[in-house]
């Protein structure tokens, strides 16, 4: 025949750090799948997690399908009713939730209102002088 036959020759020394070589490139890819891929986006779940459980009557809400409205009731297994619109309310799972708009302020019993010296309702026309500068009229 023409063709020599080819003898394959002996591996080098030091198979063991070959070995780590080789395994080398996939756990760099995992490291920087793993900072860049899952732990933001374990965090962003942690994130949607809080916000849904801090949802509450009176918030305004924009689900998943785009709708946007007012939480009239928070029911406990994972169900909420929005108010769309007057007198239209419609019962959603929370999870579906992706934004809060505009939290309600939780009701403070303890606060007092504060009352002004002066009981008496002012005029349009102090108030805006109030406003822009202007010295209130003695009576």
């Amino acid at each position: 025949m023409l063709i020599s036959p080819a003898y394959a020759q002996a591996a080098a020394g030091g198979g063991d750090g070959s070995m780590i070589m080789q395994l080398m490139p996939l756990v760099l890819i995992f490291a920087v799948f793993y900072f860049l891929l899952i732990r933001p986006q374990q965090k962003k779940v942690k994130e949607h997690k809080a916000m849904i459980a801090a949802v509450r009557r009176g918030d305004r809400v924009v689900t998943a399908g785009g709708i946007m409205g007012k939480v009239t009731k928070v029911h406990e297994d994972d169900r909420a009713t929005v108010e769309i619109a007057p007198d239209v309310r419609i019962e959603i799972v929370a999870s579906t939730l992706t934004n809060v708009l505009s939290k309600s302020e939780p009701a403070n019993t303890n606060e007092k209102k504060s009352s002004s010296s002066d009981d008496a309702p002012q005029s349009t026309a102090s108030r805006l002088g109030g406003l822009l500068g202007g010295k209130k009229k003695s009576d």
